[in-house]
């Protein structure tokens, strides 16, 4: 039976095999929409909890490109920047809804989505943020060790393994909850500002649209 300490270090050995795509494996050449979703099966693939799942699919990709979450190809061709709204979306997708990274997206796209303008490029702020979560990883393995401990102690039903169990992935539960609630109100802070500047565009047309009447 294995100990305690074993099982934890089973699962941070777990936690620490888990893929991540650096912005260098990003091919720099287009893509039809097949090697879009090879690439991606391929830098993802280990992350799918069964055999069977898809990291990514032809109608996942038709569905966000509906949904306004990716830009449509050019010519069926997909950029790098394609790319890396994907992993964006891919990550994203297991934690907040299909509405709400649409709403984290926008202004993403609209000001840095093969924009040659922009202060950064997509792949400059994908390569930032890479970099961060390669920093973050060592805080979340710290946050899961103390969970583990936390979930250890005396507590009615401790020599039950079940009930240790159950409290550990409560307590995981627990904190997922809390940073979703987090995200989500930041989420809705984005959507207020966002629709209350489509507000402010809409009211310059429709006054240019006037001004145009009248000269007529």
């Amino acid at each position: 039976m294995k100990t305690n300490e074993e099982r934890l270090n089973e699962l941070l050995a777990h936690l620490d095999s888990l893929d991540h795509i650096h912005v260098d494996e990003i091919p720099q050449i287009d893509l039809y929409m097949d090697q879009v979703t090879t690439f991606m099966e391929k830098h993802l693939g280990e992350l799918k909890r069964y055999p069977e799942d898809k990291v990514l699919t032809k109608t996942m990709i038709n569905n966000y490109t509906k949904n306004n979450l990716l830009p449509p190809p050019e010519k069926k061709r997909y950029t790098k920047e394609h790319l890396i709204l994907l992993i964006y979306i891919y990550y994203l997708k297991n934690v907040v809804s299909i509405n709400d990274i649409q709403i984290m997206l926008k202004p993403l796209i609209d000001h840095y989505f093969e924009n040659p303008e922009a202060a950064h490029s997509l792949e400059e702020i994908y390569a930032s943020l890479y970099k961060l979560e390669q920093r973050q990883h060592f805080r979340v393995e710290n946050s899961i060790m103390k969970t583990f401990e936390l979930s250890e102690r005396d507590f009615p039903g401790a020599d039950d393994q079940y009930i240790k169990n159950l409290n550990f992935l409560s307590l995981l539960g627990y904190d997922i909850y809390m940073k979703k609630k987090i995200m989500e109100r930041i989420i809705d802070e984005m959507a207020a500002e966002q629709a209350k500047e489509q507000e402010q565009t809409n009211g310059k047309e429709k006054k240019i649209k006037e001004e145009n009447k009248r000269k007529k």
